[in-house]
């Protein structure tokens, strides 16, 4: 029996974002942004209290979305919980974006947004940052010209780290009256600015969080999205009727309840990073100003030698050197002890930026 699929030529052409899944259980895993330390112990042990029949009922959501409204300073109409921030971003192509319609990111950024946009057949307009992770804030009021159904913006910006400040961001959202504006903000803990309170100032404005990174539950997939009640009314329509489990909500509870956990976990992440990117330095590394739990560096043309030398002594940095050039990494800010063994890894690899010039001018007879 011949069988065709009719698929669907978006499908047959998406080509972004392959993540590694599996074999990084016992790795020191610096590649995805994850809280290496640990959720709070507060959150196995409100799992543990599950019943068996809890577990064979559906959701129910009215509790938990009242209690994370507080958390996050709203009403619960004005909270939407995803499973997961990428479905968190995706509610946003299902109720705004039609095949050719555009989509406005600003590259490098978080793949998802472009994964989504060739998924759905957009039209994708990119602007840059600049050399020197710079937000293009000129291109960005161009491009707002065309009226794009949504535009995406990271703050802190994943992977360079740029952190957009709020006279910036209001300048974007009076610009953008026929746009959608998304602030994916999963590294807000980190940063210590959101927009949340502008939510009933801009309708417009939409405002991504994750529970996937300083709360550390990544694995149960719980994201949310912040608008003002009218508007994330629209997003509501195109959301199924359990788009969220149980444990995801329970664990997430417990996250909140313990916030000391999340306050000594983004202590120590700036205290290590800020430690991290000086020993880089001092290495010779060049580094980019950071508002997340990750730093972006440029190890220059001996850099994915490098990192293949990490990933076989079980090392994992999520390399960047197709999206902005040969040696960028994103590496992540994992604990002080984590981040002292990538430091020895370097310093005993025989890596130097100098010789990694040489070796890679050799190879390619630039000398």
């Amino acid at each position: 029996m011949k069988v065709q699929l009719p698929v669907r030529r978006a499908i047959l052409e998406r080509r972004t974002y392959e993540p590694l899944a599996e074999g990084r259980r016992n790795k020191l895993r610096l590649d995805f942004n994850e809280n290496t330390a640990g959720c709070s112990p507060a959150v196995p042990r409100a799992l543990a209290k599950l019943s068996t029949k809890q577990l064979a009922m559906y959701p129910e959501y009215e509790a938990s979305t009242q209690r994370l409204a507080r958390h996050f300073g709203v009403h619960p109409q004005e909270l939407l919980l995803a499973n997961g921030g990428d479905d968190a971003l995706r509610v946003f192509f299902d109720a705004f974006v039609d095949a050719g319609s555009r989509i406005l990111i600003c590259e490098p950024t978080f793949p998802m947004y472009r994964y989504y946009a060739e998924i759905f057949a957009a039209r994708i307009d990119a602007i840059h940052y600049s050399a020197e992770m710079q937000f293009p804030l000129e291109d960005a009021f161009l491009a707002l010209r065309k009226k794009p159904r949504v535009l995406f913006l990271a703050n802190p910006n994943n992977p360079t780290g740029t952190l957009l400040q709020k006279a910036q961001l209001q300048a974007i959202l009076k610009a953008a009256t026929h746009t959608a504006v998304v602030i994916d903000e999963a590294y807000a803990d980190f940063s210590g600015l959101t927009l949340i309170p502008w939510i009933r100032r801009y309708p417009q404005l939409f405002v991504a969080r994750t529970f996937s990174k300083a709360a550390g539950l990544a694995s149960l997939r719980l994201g949310a999205v912040i608008a003002c009640a009218e508007s994330l009314a629209l997003l509501r329509r195109a959301m199924p009727p359990y788009p969220v489990n149980l444990a995801a909500l329970v664990a997430a509870d417990a996250a909140v309840r313990d916030r000391a956990a999340m306050r000594r976990y983004v202590k120590d992440v700036k205290r290590v990073r800020t430690w991290f990117a000086a020993e880089l330095k001092r290495l010779g590394v060049t580094t980019y100003p950071s508002a997340g739990n990750f730093l972006l560096a440029d190890f220059g043309p001996g850099g994915p030698a490098l990192f293949e030398k990490f990933a076989r002594r079980g090392i994992l940095v999520r390399e960047r050197s197709k999206e902005i050039g040969p040696g960028f990494v994103r590496i992540t800010i994992g604990t002080a002890a984590e981040m002292q063994r990538l430091s020895k890894a370097i310093q005993t690899s025989g890596f130097s930026p100098a010789s990694s010039e040489r070796r890679w001018r050799r190879r390619t007879g630039t000398i």
